[in-house]
């Protein structure tokens, strides 16, 4: 694997393969990769002649008071687990690389559509930080494929919208979401989650299971599954951020003629915001 820390340097590594016509998969990460990550990297592996991993703690979609300068950085751990699966380019830049004008007058790259709500009404600015720098991979990459986790849902929305509205030719290709053996979703945020916390935090995984059960089983009352699910989080001890019975494609709160629904949740621990999602098809 070759490790390069300049757009130029990177362009130029991939001059090669684009020449000669191989495809060009991209995973963008922010680091500290677990299974969930690497399983994206293999995922890649399979469809793509050439595989780019990003790594880079993008300033731009942390809001105050969130954890950038605390974002946990394991390069040298990471850099050997994407040696094993496989992949080919990994671009580590450094801020004043990717941001050489300061963040202050970057211009930006604004989704005005599932941007304000969920995880965006809790975190005001984040999707704007998240569309400017993965327009920015993209053009600086330029893959043919782009891979993403479910785990994100609301992320991997906006990102489609935004690379359909800007005509952008990459296919935005969504990962099954990974889970440890008792279900929760990983996340590299896990490491905030106590030793005492982490037997109860399945408790949002499990909710979002219950709804969607009770939605395949006909159950209609949205409002009544949401509030039973927040009730549920609050008495393991946790705060919760949202919970939303959603439509899959808008976002949109459900309607009660929509087929296709995600179930969505965030809740705090004591350092930690966790998310999840489940979809399920009604027929």
């Amino acid at each position: 694997m070759q490790t390069f820390h300049t757009v130029s340097g990177l362009r130029d590594a991939l001059m090669t393969a684009r020449r000669a016509g191989q495809r060009i998969g991209f995973v963008p990460t922010m680091g500290n990769l677990h299974a969930g990550h690497i399983a994206l990297i293999e995922q890649a592996r399979e469809s793509c002649d050439v595989v780019v991993c990003s790594i880079f703690v993008n300033a731009l979609q942390f809001g105050l008071n969130e954890d950038w300068d605390k974002y946990p950085r394991t390069f040298q751990a990471d850099s050997a687990k994407l040696v094993a699966a496989g992949c080919d380019y990994l671009f580590n830049p450094e801020d004043i690389e990717m941001y050489p004008n300061g963040l202050d007058t970057q211009s930006r790259v604004i989704c005005p559509t599932m941007t304000d709500v969920l995880c965006g009404a809790s975190r005001p600015g984040h999707f704007e930080g998240v569309t400017t720098v993965v327009t920015k991979l993209f053009n600086i990459v330029q893959p043919d494929v782009a891979i993403f986790g479910i785990k994100d849902y609301q992320q991997l929305a906006v990102i489609r919208r935004m690379s359909e509205d800007l005509c952008m030719a990459v296919e935005i290709v969504g990962a099954p979401i990974h889970r440890e053996a008792d279900g929760l979703a990983m996340s590299s945020r896990n490491s905030y989650i106590t030793a005492a916390e982490r037997p109860l935090v399945t408790v949002l995984h499990n909710t979002l299971l219950e709804i969607a059960a009770a939605l395949e089983a006909g159950e209609k009352n949205f409002s009544s599954l949401e509030e039973r699910g927040i009730a549920a989080i609050s008495a393991a001890g946790f705060k919760p951020d949202y919970l939303s019975i959603s439509n899959s494609k808008t976002l949109e709160p459900a309607a009660h003629d929509d087929t296709e629904l995600t179930v969505l949740g965030a809740m705090f621990t004591s350092a930690a915001r966790l998310i999840d999602n489940t979809s399920v098809v009604l027929v």
